[in-house]
């Protein structure tokens, strides 16, 4: 496996629309280990393709909490969460039912350090194939289904900073200008060299 490099924003590779995958392959498969590989170095809950330069329709996400040990916490999902196997990992996602609203500070790997509150559906139905090729339907809420709909705005070319209002998008965007991004790559390997 390998880590893949990770666009950040102002990138406008990040603004491509990604297109369906017509068959699941092996190239794809070692893809996807790829993938979820670089989210978990980068500490992330969910990626999609676009974010790493593939303009293909796929994402993994794994939102599952953990307690103070590093161990999964499975009494902090929601009901619809712990029914779905995670990792997670979609081809072709799309979302075929949604309802209500809920709000979240949402961060990015794609804007690394900045977060802020956007408003997404609370719950949603998703169809998408597997790593076999099969096609399956899902039905979450909670933190899975914010990182789903964060995750297929990616594919669809949209980062969160999108759903901002436009006096707070335009601020955020200038303080990114001003700032920049820390170097990710030397945080994540500190943090490795301190976990037993």
């Amino acid at each position: 496996m390998a880590l893949l490099d990770i666009l950040k924003f102002p990138d406008p590779r990040l603004r491509k629309k990604c297109k369906p995958v017509d068959k699941v392959t092996d190239e794809l498969r070692e893809f996807a280990a790829n993938m979820l590989e670089t989210m978990y170095h980068y500490r992330g809950i969910g990626l999609a393709a676009a974010q790493v330069n593939r303009q293909i329709r796929f994402l993994v996400a794994d939102t599952r909490p953990k307690d103070e040990r590093g161990r999964y916490d499975y009494d902090e999902m929601t009901e619809f969460e712990s029914a779905i196997e995670q990792p997670l990992m979609i081809f072709n996602p799309v979302i075929v039912k949604k309802e209500g609203k809920t709000t979240f500070d949402e961060g990015c790997l794609s804007v690394p350090t900045y977060y802020e509150t956007v408003e997404r559906f609370e719950y949603i139905e998703v169809e998408g194939l597997n790593l076999n090729g099969e096609k399956f339907t899902i039905k979450t809420d909670g933190l899975l289904s914010i990182c789903i709909q964060h995750e297929i705005d990616h594919l669809d070319g949209k980062l969160f900073i999108d759903r901002l209002s436009p006096i707070k998008a335009n601020r955020l965007k200038a303080k990114i200008k001003k700032m920049g991004y820390p170097d990710l790559t030397k945080e994540a390997e500190k943090d490795e060299e301190v976990v037993p």
